[in-house]
């Protein structure tokens, strides 16, 4: 018995190795996180400060809509025909999936329809 204890106390200035090393892990870790590569963009791919233009002026023309009074009905009417909506506009509208650019999708019915087929065995 008293061996096990002897070779037990032998292990503590390894434990205490062991939890100083972590906790000068999670404090290096934290004090500098992992940045992220970013790629270069190319072709048609926008850089990320390019994105902020946009997002400053719809942020700018809906600081304006809730400070003046709000839109009359034709007015509504006017902006929400230049776009998605009354303060986004057409920003973005190339982006958006609509029957028009989505020729070759499948509807979610019919993905469904085809899973339960394969899953009963029927076609």
């Amino acid at each position: 018995m008293h061996s096990i204890k002897s070779k037990l106390s032998a292990l503590r200035p390894i434990r205490l190795l062991l939890v100083a090393f972590a906790c000068a892990f999670l404090v290096l870790s934290n004090a500098f996180p992992a940045y992220s590569d970013t790629p270069q963009p190319t072709g048609n791919q926008k850089s990320p400060a390019q994105g902020e233009s946009n997002l400053l002026g719809i942020e700018r023309e809906a600081q304006e809509a809730v400070l003046k009074d709000p839109y009359s009905r034709e007015e509504t009417q006017a902006k929400a025909n230049e776009g998605l909506n009354e303060i986004q506009g057409a920003a973005d509208l190339d982006k958006l999936k609509r029957p028009e650019n989505s020729q070759g999708a499948s509807s979610v019915e019919e993905k469904s329809e085809s899973f339960l087929e394969r899953l009963t065995g029927k076609k």
